[in-house]
């Protein structure tokens, strides 16, 4: 094994400087767009967060969703959606891509993570 290698590097260590963040929450740390793995407790927490792998997230139920297509996290409304338009402070776009379908109504949709592709404003 290289002498310089660290890790798989399916995860970063975040530091917390804003509000309390719950197990399963989107997570946005620069252009990346994570999931926190635990609790990390609020202002100094410091907790993992994966940046790949699928997870079931928030969207907006108003959208109909196909499986491949590419979905930005609207910070405001904390859903993801199937496009912003005009991204605001905090969205971060083309951060995952749907593998399940979400009809209308529905709240739910399961995305994969996509490290290294997002843009956050």
């Amino acid at each position: 094994m290289a002498t310089n290698y660290k890790g798989v590097g399916n995860t970063i260590q975040y530091a917390n400087t804003g509000s309390a963040i719950s197990s399963g929450a989107v997570v946005i740390v620069g252009d990346l767009v994570g999931i926190a793995e635990t609790d990390i407790a609020a202002t100094t927490g410091v907790g993992t967060v994966n940046i790949e792998g699928e997870y079931e997230v928030a969207c907006n139920s108003a959208d109909v969703i196909s499986v491949g297509q590419v979905l930005d996290w609207d910070a405001s409304a904390s859903e993801f959606v199937d496009a912003i338009g005009s991204a605001a402070s905090g969205d971060n776009e083309n951060g995952v891509v749907a593998v399940s379908a979400a009809g209308a109504g529905v709240t739910l949709v399961r995305v994969k993570l996509l490290p290294g592709n997002g843009s956050t404003t």
